[in-house]
C-alpha cells in the first residue's frame, strides 16, 4: 500500500520545464484576455518585452520577483498564476 502511495505522489510531481510552461501560458492567457500588448505589460513590469515573451513561451525559468512584477502589471494575484499547477 505504501508503495502505491509513493508512486501516486511521484506521478503528481511536475518537471521544471512543465511548471515553467504552465505558468507562462497562464500569464499569456491573462494578458490576452485583458487585451494588453506584450510591450505594455513588459513596460509596466520594467522588463524587456523579449524577456516577457520568453517567460510566456516557457523558454526561461524566471524569478518569483519577476512573476510578482508581471502579475502586478496584469492586476492579478500571484496565486491565480499558480492555480493551474494543482489541477
Amino acid at each position: 500500500m505504501q508503495t502505491d502511495l509513493k508512486i501516486q505522489i511521484y506521478q503528481m510531481k511536475l518537471q521544471k520545464d512543465e511548471v515553467v510552461k504552465i505558468v507562462g501560458n497562464k500569464l499569456r492567457e491573462i494578458r490576452l484576455n485583458k487585451n494588453l500588448t506584450i510591450e505594455k505589460v513588459a513596460l509596466d513590469s520594467d522588463i524587456e518585452y523579449t524577456q516577457l515573451s520568453r517567460i510566456e513561451l516557457g523558454k526561461i525559468n524566471t524569478s518569483i520577483y519577476q512573476i510578482y512584477k508581471i502579475t502586478h502589471s496584469l492586476s492579478v494575484q500571484m496565486p491565480d498564476i499558480f492555480h493551474e499547477l494543482h489541477k
